[in-house]
């Protein structure tokens, strides 16, 4: 008997908390795993590592609840609808009975209703009054933290019991349920208003109470000449000159019990959320998860709104501020969700993009999230998906509107899609796609647990914009060659003397590195010194809504002696052309991958391996060569085979692609972790959210400042990539 519930578990693909059948019942393995996939569709049971003693092994059902059978006993007063085990007087188990009179095991329905369920899982009855158990104590009998982990099913204050708003504290707004059943209006212009309310006596507990202060310094700016000096008799048409730009840090406020908090931009956040069926169970109890995380780390003055999408998309709530009311209603109706239906990601991103579009009023920072676990089944051809058969690329602008689509539309339009592509079945050149045409990332999210740490990154990015509309122009007396600024907008006149990179938004601390070649012809009548080119900077701060002019900021000269000795190559110039090198080389790969040809595309990757080793910067033990090389060498080992790549190579690849042409973190992988060798471009403020996802002891935030200051120390690296 045991082998054929075993059998059931594995085609359900699920950690579930089986109802063992009495002898009498059907014996048979495909009526057994039927009866299972009937009973528990969105139950979920997170189980817990193996050889912890301490970890309760109760099952915690999604806020789906349970569809059970009309007939039967099963849904009788004497079993528990949640558990189907038989309820007793008299056996140690305290027992609910609600008001339309059917009665659960109280430990059973606490965690039903936890989730966000107030109605009877047996006749659907709306109840008044719900039952309510305090969390899991945060330690553990032992004395050690509970951690962030994907083997039990989290206690957070956020994710608690929670309890019917009054209507008086909604004051103007609707409560949510109200806005999942009533008609959409044609334009979302309710918006909720900025800043605080007129008589609000709430307080504001957000990490940006006073936005009078702007970033501590201006952005960075330093140049690099590959080499510091050419003789008058020589010339060079491919002169490289690095310029490189650092974001300045956030202006700190001071110390409070929640740590050092921070000045910055508020921002307005849209997430369009995918709970297709197959979003059914673990993944869609993990996805709430990390929205409760989301959710939780958004001040007062942050809107938030949620579009969930399957055949067709709804927009729950609209650009709420996260006030303590905004977040419970936005918990609320995040654990309300439920999956269904096929996967309509064009019909999401409409209705997303029309959140952002209709507002009446406008944060600073304004951004997109995209999840999605599927392939587009209404607007993409996918004909061949998994035969190596090549898609309708030109269908993936279908899936953007067409207003994001145009050409120079208005900055505060110009909104990033940040796309994360969920498990091994998602369209992987659909969400990188829509990433790169509206200058967003990609993020792939191969292990289902690691889903709040990816959004944990982002969003640590998102809430630390110091540096908006971002221009770099550069001038040069002589020639210049090319500018290569990956997916950056770069331009040269016709001449050849001005160039552009338009590079938008940077995180607080965020650097960029941009190669630009001029062409240094023979000049006998030069004298010392030779002027190259000069960069300037143009930017707007997101805080003081100020331009900020760099002029003259950064001017490269070089030496133009009768002869040069043995010259050494810029350690920074070298570094950068590597990465350039090396994504050049991933590009490639996919192509090949794509044509069928995985032998191509790995003998592409092992010889930018080889040539990358033998670099000034590797055999000087630079990190970012070495990060390289093992992200090489894992793309590598995801081209084993077709079966490998349609699986996970794909999206791996295209993730690491995303990063390293935007040069902005990305999760794939085993990315966000602080061991990973293949942990690039992590800003401080991004690291910082990464650590209080993974180390979250429930109810609380972190013990203080100076724990939380040496967490981040033991998870930061070095600008760049960081390997440990």
């Amino acid at each position: 008997m045991s082998s054929k519930w075993k059998k059931a578990k594995m085609a359900l693909g699920l950690n579930l908390c089986l109802y063992v059948p009495r002898r009498d019942e059907p014996s048979s393995d495909a009526a057994a795993a039927a009866d299972v996939a009937r009973r528990f569709s969105d139950t979920v049971s997170l189980s817990f590592a193996s050889g912890d003693p301490h970890r309760p092994r109760t099952p915690t059902p999604s806020s789906s609840g349970l569809l059970l059978s009309r007939s039967g006993n099963r849904s009788s007063k004497k079993t528990c609808a949640i558990c189907l085990t038989s309820i007793k007087p008299g056996q140690g188990q305290a027992i609910f009975t609600a008001e339309c009179s059917h009665s659960f095991h109280f430990h059973c329905i606490t965690s039903n209703v936890k989730h966000g369920n107030q109605v009877c899982p047996v006749c659907r009855a709306k109840w008044k009054e719900v039952p309510f158990q305090s969390p899991v104590p945060d330690v553990f009998p032992n004395g050690r933290l509970r951690v962030n982990s994907v083997g039990r099913a989290r206690d957070d204050s956020y994710m608690n019991v929670i309890r019917p708003i009054p209507q008086h504290r909604l004051g103007s707004h609707q409560p949510v349920s109200t806005f999942n059943h009533r008609p959409e209006p044609s334009c979302f212009d309710d918006d909720e208003v900025l800043g605080a309310e007129p008589g609000s006596s709430e307080k504001n507990s957000s990490k940006i109470d006073d936005l009078s202060g702007s970033s501590v310094g201006t952005l960075e700016i330093k140049t690099y000449p590959e080499v510091p000096a050419v003789p008058r008799s020589a010339c060079n048409d491919n002169f490289t000159v690095l310029i490189h730009l650092k974001a300045p840090k956030p202006k700190m406020l001071g110390e409070s019990q929640t740590g050092n908090q921070t000045s910055r931009a508020p921002v307005d956040l849209v997430t369009v959320l995918d709970v297709s069926g197959s979003m059914a169970g673990t993944k869609l109890a993990l996805l709430k998860r990390a929205m409760g995380f989301v959710v939780q780390n958004l001040g007062p003055a942050d809107r938030l709104s949620v579009i969930a999408f399957s055949s067709t998309a709804r927009r729950l709530f609209p650009l709420r501020r996260m006030t303590d009311t905004g977040r419970q209603q936005a918990l609320q109706a995040v654990n309300a969700l439920t999956s269904n239906g096929g996967t309509n990601i064009a019909e999401g991103l409409r209705k997303g993009f029309k959140v952002v579009t209709d507002r009446k009023w406008k944060n600073p920072v304004a951004s997109v999230i995209l999840l999605s676990d599927g392939q587009d089944t209404y607007n993409v051809c996918n004909a061949g998906w998994g035969s190596g058969s090549s898609h309708c690329r030109g269908d993936y602008r279908s899936l953007l509107p067409a207003s994001v689509l145009q050409q120079n539309i208005p900055a505060d339009l110009q909104i990033p899609v940040h796309t994360f592509g969920f498990g091994a079945d998602h369209d992987a050149a659909a969400m990188h796609s829509i990433s790169e045409m509206s200058s967003g990332t990609f993020s792939f999210i191969e292990a289902e647990n690691v889903i709040q740490d990816a959004f944990a990154q982002c969003i640590g990015g998102l809430l630390s914009v110091v540096v908006q509309e971002l221009k770099v122009e550069v001038e040069s007396r002589l020639q210049l060659g090319q500018i290569k600024a990956g997916s950056y907008q770069s331009s040269l006149d016709a001449g050849g003397k001005t160039g552009s990179i338009v590079v938008g938004d940077l995180y607080a601390e965020e650097e960029r590195d941009f190669l630009v070649t001029v062409k240094i012809p023979i000049d006998q009548s030069c004298r010392g010194e030779q002027s190259l080119l000069e960069v300037r900077c143009v930017y707007r701060d997101p805080i003081t809504k100020e331009t900020v002019r760099l002029e003259g900021a950064s001017e490269v000269r070089i030496e133009r002696p009768e002869e040069t000795g043995d010259l050494a190559v810029s350690m920074e110039v070298d570094r950068q052309r590597n990465r350039l090198y090396a994504a050049e080389a991933m590009a490639e790969a996919r192509l090949a991958a794509e044509r069928g040809d995985l032998s191509s595309a790995v003998s592409v990757l092992e010889i930018c391996n080889r040539a990358l080793s033998e670099t000034v910067s590797a055999r000087a033990g630079d990190r970012l060569c070495i990060s390289l090389c093992a992200e090489l060498k894992e793309m590598k080992e995801r081209m084993a085979n077709r079966r490998v790549y349609e699986a996970s190579g794909r999206a791996y690849v295209l993730s690491g692609l995303s990063s390293h042409s935007w040069q902005r973190a990305t999760a794939r992988g085993d990315s966000t972790n602080s061991n990973s060798l293949v942990q690039a471009y992590q800003t401080p403020s991004m690291v910082d959210m990464v650590t209080q996802s993974q180390t979250m002891i429930f109810g609380e935030p972190l013990a203080s400042s100076g724990r939380r200051k040496q967490l981040r120390q033991a998870h930061s690296f070095p600008a760049g990539p960081r390997p440990r």
